[in-house]
């Protein structure tokens, strides 16, 4: 079906400005969630639903994508899923880089303002495209190369400023929020989201370079996706939390707010989705960086965050170097690929940026 033109810029807009509050609220939830007076929920357990929910919401799709007839859908998935258990099988690599790295987000919003953790973060684009040259043997231009400098030098400067504030600031008050029950360390949640950002990548890029000509939609793909994060999702919960489980239970400081925040992450893939079929790169580097922003004003009022000089210049370092690795050499914006991934489309050129691929990807992983 052929969208108008008007209402495909509506739905480019509505989805950016989503994607933008979803971004930074998420942040800030997880922050506040792991850092709030009562019952801590077990994280593992969370990520667990977040999977739960994007399984039912797949297969809602799928059924929908199959017009809604009940025999067309079990077709669907008996021909993907069980004639084809080579294809779903390859699918238990990302399953599970992908389970490992949400409980690590997890744990550095733990142990990291919601701000630091925002920027950190952002180290998804250098290991993407590391593992991009590496595995797919792509090139990156010099523009692209600049951009992953002002990156890993930004979040120095944003990692940097922290560390020399936990003598006195904020930084301390975070150490040992009262009613939180958690202890706060900071090189633990660092050491959280640079692993976070690791398995981002090589997730990524695997999951491109396996998807490459498959004629599989993205939902059917969430389905085998999820389906397999499900009992690796459930042995990281008997792994980490096994005993806590059998003394507490399952749902163990469950609320409204922990069932709001397990919608909102699992949700997250689905905006994706939408700005990398209807928004371009740019618009999306525009869309991370103003979460980033969101997320450091926020964490001001919210947490008593302080924001220093060197936390600023960091911050704006990170927010250059998205929109800088989104131009080419000449200085015009780099559009995604209309193609889909999973439609035999046109593969992505030299010129096509790696942030590109990580977009589809996690449109990909719902």
């Amino acid at each position: 079906m052929t969208i108008k033109h008007g209402h495909g810029n509506h739905l480019k807009y509505i989805s950016l400005v989503t994607l933008t509050l979803q971004n930074a609220v998420l942040g800030l939830s997880m922050r506040y969630g792991r850092t709030r007076p009562g019952d801590i929920f077990f994280s593992s357990t969370a990520v667990v639903m977040a999977e739960l929910v994007k399984l039912i919401t797949s297969l809602v799709l799928v059924y929908l994508e199959e017009g809604k007839r009940f025999h067309q859908f079990r077709a669907a998935l008996h021909q993907t899923i069980v004639k084809q258990p080579l294809d779903t099988l390859k699918i238990s690599v990302p399953s599970m880089l992908y389970i490992i790295q949400n409980n690590l987000l997890y744990v550095s919003a733990s142990h990291l303002d919601a701000a630091t953790y925002q920027v950190s973060y952002q180290l998804k684009i250098l290991t993407t495209a590391v593992f991009a040259v590496l595995i797919l043997r792509r090139r990156l231009m010099p523009t692209q190369w600049a951009a992953l400098v002002f990156l890993v030098v930004g979040v120095a400067c944003v990692q940097l400023a922290q560390s020399d504030g936990d003598s006195g600031t904020a930084a301390t008050r975070h150490q040992s929020m009262p009613g939180s029950g958690i202890e706060q360390n900071r090189l633990l949640g660092f050491s959280a989201v640079l692993g976070a950002c690791f398995l981002s990548g090589l997730a990524g890029i695997y999951f491109e370079k396996m998807l490459k000509g498959a004629e599989i939609s993205i939902w059917m793909r969430n389905v085998q996706l999820s389906l397999l994060s499900l009992p690796a999702g459930l042995a990281t919960c008997l792994f980490s939390d096994g005993s806590k489980l059998i003394s507490n239970g399952f749902f163990f400081g469950y609320d409204a707010f922990v069932w709001y925040l397990i919608l909102l992450q699992a949700v997250g893939g689905l905006i994706v989705a939408v700005v990398v079929k209807y928004a371009d790169n740019i618009l999306k580097g525009f869309a991370t960086s103003l979460a980033i922003i969101i997320s450091c004003v926020a964490s001001i009022f919210v947490f008593d965050f302080t924001l220093s000089l060197q936390f600023t210049i960091g911050a704006a370092l990170v927010i250059g170097s998205i929109f800088l690795y989104g131009y080419d050499a000449s200085g015009k914006a780099i559009t995604t690929s209309k193609a889909h991934p999973s439609s035999g489309g046109q593969r992505p050129t030299k010129h096509q940026t790696f942030s590109e691929a990580e977009e589809r990807l996690l449109a990909e992983k719902v």
